[in-house]
């Protein structure tokens, strides 16, 4: 039930230590304020890091070749590894069962592209249909790369968003006809990306009709692979670890290259490394959890200090209680709700501030890797729960003591 009476001795005892307790509400506030702020930060940043893997399909495998760094089987270090249509045929056979997208990949940079007037430079790939699916293109116009597009290796192109506002501006660019490298091509379609501008400035070809323009006869530059996903995203990791050590072990045999060679082919597996991205996330956020849980420990420690000396100066006025039938249980109630009360109030100030600055501020960190810095409303939760905890166990030591005071010896307190 609600006691007027208790709650008027409460502020009347705090008004009598002012400074005390606002010094004391301040460090317990700051300690709240600080925990916020460096949660919302690490939030930030798992949800930038988050953005950042919404770029490309986060179960993806990606091979590509560079130059042998070591001799091998009388092979002269030097040469340069060139991936052909039979190595994607024969990695997409092998570990078709695990395999969800697969694409093979023939890429022209600073390809020069026009339309009428318009004319810019853009990243021009040829690719098979599953790429779209392994880029996270989201189709706003038009279509994909078909099937039909490279079996018969039509003229036809998927460009980007910002190709299609530098080229076309407002003009519907379906059905138009860009030129690359004076070579015409049909659009029949425009996509967004995750990625924003720089991934699309863009230019998609079907595979076959990219290289017969541009003379890759069987060639193909990279290939990438999604893995197919179970439920538990530890066994997902391991899958996808031992598909891309057996897929970099079978293309060092046929390509013959050394085991031992980490230059020549590399196959970065982006399942994996999400997961030590997360992990290493998880890390931050502990480490933000302690910081701030320590600098609210320190603020609970100064509200117990007050709660200690109020308890000695009010000796005498709780023998009198005591005297005058007070049970101990009684005395302990109200010593922590007092204690309580400054927790909670000074510490419900400091969270509403906390999430105050995160909400003004948020909209204005531009990072790619800091993104919506924001307390989600089960944290918020936790927090107050927190506070609780704390005002409790501030009170508790003071409360104790008041409680074992005897009568006789408060009331020759002086």
């Amino acid at each position: 039930m609600f006691n007027v009476e208790r709650w008027q001795e409460i502020f009347e005892t705090l008004r009598k230590n002012k400074l005390r307790t606002f010094l004391t509400g301040l460090s317990v506030a700051s300690g709240i304020f600080i925990l916020v702020i460096l949660l919302g930060f690490s939030s930030g940043i798992e949800n930038g890091v988050t953005s950042e893997f919404q770029q490309d399909a986060t179960n993806e495998i990606f091979v590509r070749t560079r130059i042998t760094t070591k001799g091998y089987k009388g092979l002269n270090p030097g040469r340069r590894i060139q991936l052909k249509d039979e190595d994607f045929a024969m990695v997409s056979n092998n570990y078709d069962e695990f395999l969800e997208y697969r694409t093979a990949n023939y890429s022209i940079w600073g390809g020069q592209v026009a339309y009428k007037n318009e004319t810019g430079n853009y990243r021009v790939q040829g690719v098979l249909p599953d790429n779209q699916f392994i880029e996270n293109a989201d189709i706003g116009k038009g279509r994909f790369i078909n099937f039909s597009d490279v079996n018969e290796n039509r003229k036809v192109a998927v460009i980007g968003n910002k190709v299609s506002q530098d080229l076309f501006k407002t003009e519907n660019p379906i059905d138009k006809y860009i030129s690359i490298f004076g070579i015409p091509y049909k659009v029949v379609g425009v996509y967004f990306d995750p990625g924003g501008e720089r991934e699309e400035s863009q230019v998609f070809l079907p595979l076959t009709s990219a290289r017969v323009a541009f003379n890759g006869g069987d060639n193909i530059r990279n290939m990438s692979f999604t893995v197919k996903m179970s439920e538990n995203f530890d066994e997902a990791v391991a899958v996808s670890k031992n598909i891309t050590e057996a897929i970099e072990k079978d293309l060092k045999e046929k390509l013959i290259i050394a085991p031992d060679d980490t230059a020549a082919i590399r196959v970065n597996n982006t399942l994996e490394e999400a997961q030590k991205i997360y992990s290493l996330i998880d890390t931050i956020k502990a480490v933000f959890w302690f910081i701030g849980i320590g600098t609210i420990i320190a603020g609970v420690v100064g509200v117990g200090n007050i709660m200690i000396i109020i308890v000695k100066e009010r000796t005498k006025e709780i023998g009198i209680r005591k005297a005058l039938g007070a049970i101990p249980a009684s005395i302990i109630g109200m010593i922590l709700q007092e204690a309580i009360f400054v927790t909670m109030f000074s510490g419900l100030f400091g969270l509403i501030a906390g999430l105050a600055v995160l909400e003004i501020a948020g909209p204005y960190v531009d990072s790619p890797f800091i993104k919506f810095p924001q307390v989600d409303f089960g944290t918020a939760i936790t927090t107050v729960f927190i506070l609780v905890i704390a005002g409790a166990f501030a009170g508790f030591l003071p409360a104790y003591r008041a409680a074992k005071i005897k009568p006789i010896v408060a009331l020759r307190d002086e």
